[in-house]
């Protein structure tokens, strides 16, 4: 805040400047004068911007007009659905990818541990049998958060749906396909839920649970 405050000022200060220097501008150098503004104008300016900005700080945010979904996202500290959105269908992508190629190092930077142990045993698995998974995500057709959950006074979990079209194959160790056809294209719908702590310097969001609808 008390950025903001040092750069109104400062704009402020540029508008005051050049107002009381309207008069000299053009007059020639010899008539030009240097201009002193009052210390005492700069500190009443300056406190009724303080004022203000601490009013507009503490003001209620008007939520009587939200959907019951949209007031609960509006708790969640430094909270943007648009960006969430992008980053979500981001984490979708790398997440199919991983556990498609058994990547469980970049899978751990993305899920929790309890879906992380999960994973991995589809993983070892497959490794035990010869079994290759092959996942090409076409295109999201939607994504949308669906619901918010409060888990404690210090974690919020995100249920978001995703539809997509992708085209996934499982292969034996010869190669051949055992299940999928690699010239259709499924539309799945899948849900996914994210969890984060409430703290508003953790952006990090990990999925904890999937499932088919």
């Amino acid at each position: 805040m008390s950025g903001y405050l040092d750069i109104i000022f400062l704009l402020v200060l540029v508008v005051i400047i050049f107002s009381k220097l309207k008069s000299v501008l053009g007059t020639g150098g010899e008539d030009a004068k240097v201009i002193m503004i009052p210390k005492e104008q700069f500190e009443k300016v300056y406190n009724e911007l303080k004022k203000t900005a601490h009013s507009n700080e503490n003001a209620a945010v008007d939520t009587s007009n939200l959907s019951p979904l949209e007031r609960d996202l509006a708790k969640i500290p430094n909270f943007n659905k648009n960006i969430f959105i992008k980053g979500a269908q981001k984490a979708f992508e790398m997440i199919l990818s991983a556990f498609s190629k058994g990547d469980a190092g970049t899978l751990a930077k993305l899920v929790n541990k309890d879906l992380l142990a999960k994973f991995e045993k589809v993983i070892n698995d497959r490794k035990e049998q010869g079994i290759v998974a092959e996942t090409d995500l076409i295109d999201f057709l939607e994504t949308e958060v669906e619901s918010v959950k409060f888990v404690s006074d210090d974690k919020v979990n995100l249920v978001v749906k995703f539809v997509s079209e992708q085209v996934n194959l499982l292969k034996n160790a010869q190669g051949e396909i055992i299940e999928g056809d690699e010239n259709y294209v499924q539309k799945i719908s899948d849900v996914w839920t994210f969890e984060k702590p409430l703290n508003p310097r953790v952006n990090n969001w990990l999925l904890c649970s999937t499932k088919k609808c």
